[in-house]
């Protein structure tokens, strides 16, 4: 398995909170939904995305926002427009003036909120991940506040030009069979062009670790790890595999990674592990077999030891909370924009 694909294939939206916004201006929407992971594209009219801890951009038609929570950010026609609507952590919407909860009564239809459009109107697409799956995490955590891919970075132009927002815009207002299926794999598929191109883009702040599938050393040591994590590897197998001395491969495989092979051999198993007990069928003993250890014992120790809870708490918690890996890495404090 390619090592960026495993990465890039773990956000796999389930449910994902979908809407289209249409606000006529002046208008300013705070959101604090506290959610890991935000998209949000303009169709018409432009947009201030502005993060609590990261400097504001202006998004223009077609430009496509990444943000990185659970910090909250505010979305408004301009900059130092009043915050008139306030997004809460369950998607309710409320008036900041007295509070008032507006969800049900600014309904226009299918997964569509807001105001009657006039000319002017902004149209905004936003997308929700309210889990993402585990075994993207990693990758997730290394991301900046807000991470921008313009519109003339990519394919296109503008909105119009970008098949992923285009056929977004097509799909999120629909209400057919099997449509909130469609919207997560658009989703899904919007998110990781955006990564793609962020580690593609040189000077961008992704981590060095990103780029470790390219070394002669570590990248076929990685590989074999993310296709045979069952495997019962040693840094000695695993050398004698890519041949290489096993102190020569422990040695670059840190410089390069950041950890010994063996602890991101753990890591690793655990993520995959934390990805199939999101699946109610899943049984402890199960997934820690499906992942290289011997039994539920072994996994419930590495689980805790790396995440801070032991798989069946995890489980209960829906996944979330879960500890061992902070929730901001390098990008912290960041705005990143592709091309900029």
């Amino acid at each position: 398995m390619d090592t960026m694909a495993g990465l890039l294939d773990g956000p796999k939206a389930r449910g994902a909170f979908m809407m289209k916004t249409v606000l006529n201006p002046p208008w300013s929407v705070r959101i604090e939904d506290r959610a890991p992971v935000s998209l949000v594209t303009m169709v018409h009219g432009d947009a201030w995305v502005a993060p609590d801890h990261a400097r504001p951009y202006l998004l223009r038609p077609g430009d496509v926002a990444l943000l990185r929570g659970p910090d909250a950010y505010t979305i408004s026609d301009r900059a130092g427009t009043p915050v008139q609507i306030l997004v809460g952590p369950d998607q309710r919407c409320s008036t900041v003036a007295d509070g008032k909860d507006i969800t049900e009564s600014t309904a226009l239809g299918v997964r569509t909120w807001g105001e009657a459009g006039r000319a002017g109107a902004a149209v905004m697409l936003s997308g929700t991940y309210q889990a993402p799956g585990e075994i993207g995490r990693r990758l997730l955590a290394a991301l900046p506040v807000l991470l921008v891919r313009p519109a003339g970075a990519g394919a296109g132009a503008g909105a119009g030009d970008n098949p992923l927002v285009r056929m977004l815009a097509d799909e999120i207002g629909k209400d057919e069979v099997g449509q909130g299926v469609v919207l997560d794999r658009l989703l899904d598929l919007l998110l990781v062009d955006v990564l793609r191109a962020w580690l593609a883009a040189p000077g961008a702040g992704a981590p060095g670790w990103c780029g470790a599938q390219a070394d002669p050393v570590v990248g076929p040591a990685l590989r074999l790890l993310h296709e045979q994590p069952a495997a019962a590897w040693t840094v000695a197998s695993l050398a004698g595999s890519v041949g290489v001395s096993r102190a020569g491969l422990a040695r670059r495989f840190r410089q390069v990674v950041g950890e010994p092979p063996m602890a991101y051999l753990a890591g690793w198993r655990v993520s995959l592990a934390a990805d199939l007990l999101r699946e109610p069928d899943t049984t402890v003993e199960t997934a820690a077999r499906r992942v290289g250890y011997s039994g539920a014992f072994a996994l419930s120790a590495a689980f805790k030891r790396i995440r801070g809870v032991s798989p069946q708490r995890f489980r209960k918690g829906g996944g979330e909370g879960s500890g061992g890996e902070p929730v901001a890495d390098s990008g912290e404090g960041e705005t990143v924009v592709l091309g900029g």
